[in-house]
């Protein structure tokens, strides 16, 4: 692991050791928590408008398919925008983009709330959506550059962890604001989190150098790989329903190529070939679909299969982000003391565990025989995810942890996406009742020699 490199002594730039306590020998956990708390309210965001979108369609008096986009119109350029995001924000100051991001998801927050047209709304989402991009990448950024390198794990699974427990309580939340005050609350609950973390950030970091606007050719590079992205995500979120759009899918493959063949894509690439990186980005991908495939399986299981409640199904799914909640501080004290790589990887183990014991799900099961299956993946993904951030950011190089920021959490939402998408063609195209359970444990399953196994290749140059 390095701590030093090109770029590494810029000040007012994103790399290690500059404008937060890394230097000075102080840690700042009131950054880490910012992290943390931005990163689960960006996630939330994923999936808190969901539940709402039956009202929203009525009270803008819209089409349920049009009301649809308020939900693609967050999701897909936080996606599409991240690598991108990644390699700008590796040349501009952590505070001023803290705080335009943070000030701005705020905004727009406000502006989807009051909106009174659909065309309004969308048009909030996706300015949301830009913001939301680069907060996922500026959230490990700063939870690793906050503490001191011996305290990187611990830091690093505040966000982990938080991230995807906002993602998995999302319809819970929203469906309490819908039913006590509306469809415009499910926007503004994330407004006060926000305040809290301007006012953090705006106390506890120092000035930089400010921001800077993409260039034109920046712009240029950033097209091929936000639209390739787009295409493979609107594939992927809509095959949940009908599978046939996975033949969608492909059509991203044409511009993503031509992009990492170019100027914007060569340095990602160059990230990616830091030995050890792939396989842990590949890793990552592999847990989030597992855990997303799961997550969707049980809940659709339980609802139409078995006829339990919408009570009993949240509170059965709920032991997943509960265990993952109380495994992802230990599990950062764990990696810091026994390495990131071994802690990550019994996590996987556990994950995988827990989600092989889901296969043989019969009727005769009731929801605590679910639920303590669920809470063991559970733990094993709050085990992973702290170490696993923590090995990729303290891997790559100094200067480019943006953008190593960037791909870890494109992975990380590519295999939320991906996960529901590949259960519903499974058991689509099988018609096996237990496909959807086989693909989330084999996706955990592949997961851990990813982890387990050391890259002994010599290291590659961004």
């Amino acid at each position: 692991m390095t701590d030093h490199g090109a770029g590494a002594d810029r000040p007012g730039h994103i790399s290690a050791g500059a404008d937060t306590g890394a230097d000075t020998g102080a840690d700042r956990w009131a950054l880490v928590a910012v992290a943390g708390l931005l990163s689960f309210v960006a996630m939330l965001d994923m999936n808190i408008v969901t539940v709402a979108l039956a009202d929203i369609a009525d009270g803008l008096h819209v089409s349920a398919a049009t009301a649809q986009w308020a939900v693609l119109g967050y999701q897909l350029p936080v996606v599409a925008l991240l690598l991108p995001a990644g390699r700008w924000l590796d040349g501009v100051g952590t505070r001023s983009a803290v705080l335009a991001a943070t000030g701005g998801f705020a905004l727009c927050s406000v502006l989807a709330a009051g909106a009174d047209r659909i065309a309004w709304l969308i048009a909030a989402r996706l300015a949301q959506g830009a913001c939301g991009a680069v907060l996922f990448v500026l959230m490990p950024v700063l939870a690793i550059r906050s503490v001191r390198p011996e305290r990187r794990a611990r830091a690093m699974s505040v966000p982990a962890t938080l991230g995807p427990v906002g993602a998995v309580t999302g319809p819970a939340v929203g469906g309490v604001l819908l039913d006590h005050l509306g469809w415009h609350a499910v926007f503004l609950v994330k407004v006060p989190v926000c305040v809290l973390a301007l006012v953090v950030t705006w106390r506890a970091l120092p000035p930089d150098g400010g921001l800077r606007l993409p260039g034109r050719r920046a712009a240029g590079d950033a097209l091929p790989v936000a639209g390739g992205l787009a295409v493979l995500l609107t594939a992927l979120t809509l095959a949940a329903g009908r599978p046939a759009w996975l033949s969608l899918a492909p059509a991203a493959v044409p511009p993503l190529w031509w992009w990492s063949r170019g100027s914007g894509g060569r340095p990602v690439t160059g990230v990616l070939r830091v030995p050890g990186l792939l396989r842990a980005h590949g890793a990552v991908l592999a847990l989030a679909a597992g855990f997303a495939a799961a997550h969707y399986v049980v809940a659709l299981h339980l609802r139409r299969d078995e006829g339990a409640s919408a009570t009993t199904t949240g509170l059965t799914v709920l032991a997943f982000p509960l265990a993952m909640g109380l495994a992802g501080p230990p599990a950062g004290r764990l990696a810091d003391r026994y390495g990131a790589r071994p802690t990550a990887a019994a996590g996987a183990a556990l994950t995988a565990a827990g989600l092989l014991l889901l296969v043989p799900w019969d009727g005769a099961w009731s929801a605590p025989d679910v639920a303590w299956r669920l809470a063991l993946a559970g733990l094993g993904t709050g085990l992973t995810g702290g170490p696993v951030q923590a090995l990729v950011m303290g891997t790559a190089p100094p200067d480019r942890l943006a953008t190593a920021g960037s791909t870890v959490q494109l992975a990380r939402s590519l295999g939320f996406t991906l996960g529901p998408a590949l259960a519903t063609a499974a058991g689509g195209l099988t018609g096996v009742p237990r496909a959807g359970p086989v693909l989330a444990a084999t996706a955990a399953c592949l997961a851990v020699p990813l982890l387990a196994l050391p890259d002994r290749s010599p290291a590659a140059r961004p």
